[in-house]
């Protein structure tokens, strides 16, 4: 049984999506952080960094419990154990590898600004011009990708996308036209359609 602790955020639902799309039954702890909980002794002594998502596998490498923090690692770790959504070897698993390290130096930290200027801070104009422009920025980086792509990392679908999409369905704050990154809209309603998908999402919604 894997334990979550989790919020409904981008972060925490890569994770409850990854879950759902492995068959892995697991339990929720909700972390409000709009409550602070993050910060308190009990959750700090899971994650030294104070963020969501952890995970806690009681059943880690050698039948010994694992804790981990970090999305980007906990995806790794959950496709190694089970031997999906990341190849073992080669090639295509260092191309999955790139693009979800594209997400997490990329698509998170910029989109997560973003959402931050536009919501709590609108007046501060260099913030939200600096933060959106990159944001579209990098839209336009994934349009062209899956302009000859099917999955962001290839031909199978994989952690990469499951990483990026709770980011792209924030979509209402980027201030974006559909219309100028066609095949992001195309790849967004097919893995939004996926049965697991929408019930990652629903975790904590």
């Amino acid at each position: 049984m894997i334990d979550l602790y989790t919020w409904g955020t981008p972060n925490g639902r890569k994770i409850s999506i990854a879950l759902e799309e492995l068959g892995m039954p697991f339990r929720v702890h909700p972390i409000d952080i709009t409550k602070g909980e993050q910060f308190e002794i009990g959750f700090l002594a899971l994650n030294p960094n104070n963020k969501i998502p952890v995970m806690v596998d009681s059943e880690g490498p050698q039948g010994q419990k694992i804790t981990l923090f970090e999305s980007g690692a906990i995806l790794i770790y959950l496709a190694d154990k089970t031997g999906k959504l990341l190849p073992s070897s080669g090639l295509e698993r260092y191309q999955t590898l790139q693009w979800l390290m594209f997400q997490m130096g990329g698509i998170g930290p910029m989109f997560g600004q973003t959402h931050h200027f536009r919501r709590y801070a609108p007046g501060h104009t260099y913030g939200v011009e600096r933060y959106t422009s990159e944001t579209h920025r990098l839209y336009r980086v994934l349009d062209g990708r899956l302009g000859g792509s099917e999955f962001v990392a290839g031909s199978q679908y994989s952690i990469a996308d499951i990483a990026i999409y709770p980011w792209v369905a924030r979509f209402e704050l980027h201030r974006l036209q559909w219309s100028d990154v066609p095949n992001v809209k195309r790849w967004y309603d097919a893995i939004g359609s996926r049965p697991a998908v929408k019930r990652g999402m629903e975790v904590l919604a």
